[in-house]
């Protein structure tokens, strides 16, 4: 419902055949220039009285939209609901998920609009038809959360559960455990404010945890359920880990973040891996475990932050093997735009470096990263450009960087010095 100018399209295509250069030109029959919007709906031969007035009546809601009229647009969708009435209307489904959007649209921008009005419209558009009932439950659950109002969003919720209409579609049946997850989502925000409310009190009503607990339980049951659907779930995930950790079920906790992180059946998803080694480092986790965890992540985003975590592990190893892989997770990091003048980067790189020629291959070791480099990477970190910004914004990256060149392009004639940004013109 988001995209309000594919929603207005026309109710009646226009034929391929047709000719509709006509309607772009001017009276000298000189085509406009300017882009011309197509109607949304067209004149029929069949079309009565009423279907005429909804017509031009959606024509100046469009037109208020498109010039941002929020008083004007909210003042003719006043009427334009009364097509939900007509039952000779072939597309009424469609009638009704443009009512939706419109109205919502509207709300959003009008600057008077009040959680009234978005009341109104979404039951009304609920129960005009069944189609859309589980998905208006969401959103209006959404929007209430937006508004504080989280009890009435989870009674949204809850209503949504409950709800059945004939035979279970499969759409609907993935639908409604979206519904659930949700819902459970709600269960563990009000229990993250009674955790809140009880740590910082010195109540000890055992009542008071009791009820805590009860939304645990709550939320716990659909939001670990949610892990049989393969997909991308991190805020579910995240909750039911915050709440098993609370109660210190670690191994529930591991048994989840590894399934969602391992588990083939899942797409792909690297906040999966940060979770986990985020788990693992709050409970003093090996080194090895962590360096484990890390090193599916530099496959998935060689750029990440936490690369920088990645190669100090490394650089601190025991394993000769470890330094090489040191060096190319942060030359991977400096790969990327984002990490060209991070003065903690680079500093990380010397201090590779430097332990890296403790060993008689270190030159091989280094030649053989920086082989599919040499012909770029002195154009994206060694100009007299970045020579001259270096020495003017951070001299100590500057100063790092250039200890480092005849080390990572022993053959290359630089001009990455102090002396050729006093000397020369920038390259």
């Amino acid at each position: 419902m988001d995209d309000i100018p594919r929603e207005l399209m026309p109710f009646k295509e226009l034929d391929d055949d047709n000719d509709s250069s006509d309607s772009n030109s001017t009276k000298e029959g000189k085509k406009s220039k300017l882009p011309l919007v197509n109607p949304i709906c067209f004149e029929t031969s069949k079309e009565t009285g009423f279907h005429r007035d909804m017509r031009l009546c959606l024509e100046r809601i469009r037109e208020a939209l498109l010039h941002r009229r929020w008083q004007d647009a909210a003042e003719y969708m006043a009427c334009y609901p009364q097509m939900l009435e007509d039952t000779t209307n072939a597309k009424q489904q469609r009638c009704k998920e443009l009512i939706w959007g419109i109205a919502t649209e509207i709300l959003h921008h009008h600057p008077n609009s009040k959680m009234e009005d978005y009341n109104n419209i979404y039951e009304r558009i609920k129960h005009s038809g069944v189609k859309c009932y589980l998905l208006i439950c969401l959103e209006h659950s959404f929007h209430l959360l937006l508004h504080g109002q989280i009890e009435d969003a989870k009674r949204q919720l809850s209503a949504a559960e409950s709800w059945r209409y004939g035979k279970v579609s499969a759409a609907q049946y993935q639908k409604t455990k979206l519904i659930h997850a949700y819902r459970s989502l709600l269960d563990y925000i009000i229990w993250c404010d009674k955790r809140h409310r009880h740590s910082n009190t010195d109540d000890s009503d055992p009542s008071n945890s009791q009820d805590m607990h009860n939304y645990f339980r709550q939320a716990s049951i659909n939001l670990k359920e949610i892990l049989k659907n393969p997909g991308v779930w991190d805020p579910f995930i995240l909750s039911y880990v915050e709440m098993v950790e609370y109660y210190e079920d670690h191994a529930e906790a591991l048994k989840v973040l590894n399934d969602y992180a391992y588990d083939q059946a899942f797409p792909p998803n690297p906040n999966a891996h940060v979770y986990l080694y985020q788990y693992l480092k709050r409970h003093d986790a090996s080194e090895r475990k962590l360096i484990k965890v890390l090193k599916i992540l530099h496959t998935l985003v060689p750029s990440h932050e936490l690369m920088l975590e990645y190669s100090s592990l490394l650089l601190w190893s025991e394993k000769k093997g470890d330094i090489q892989k040191a060096l190319e997770v942060v030359l991977d990091m400096l790969d990327f735009a984002c990490w060209r003048r991070n003065l903690d980067v680079w500093k990380r790189l010397k201090d590779i470096v430097n332990k890296l020629q403790l060993q008689e291959d270190w030159k091989e070791v280094v030649s053989g990263k920086m082989a599919a480099r040499k012909d770029w990477w002195p154009a994206l970190h060694f100009t007299r450009v970045h020579a001259r910004e270096d020495s003017q914004d951070n001299l100590q990256l500057m100063e790092v960087k250039a200890s480092l060149t005849s080390i990572l392009c022993p053959d290359q004639m630089l001009k990455y010095s102090a002396g050729d940004v006093i000397s020369g013109e920038p390259t």
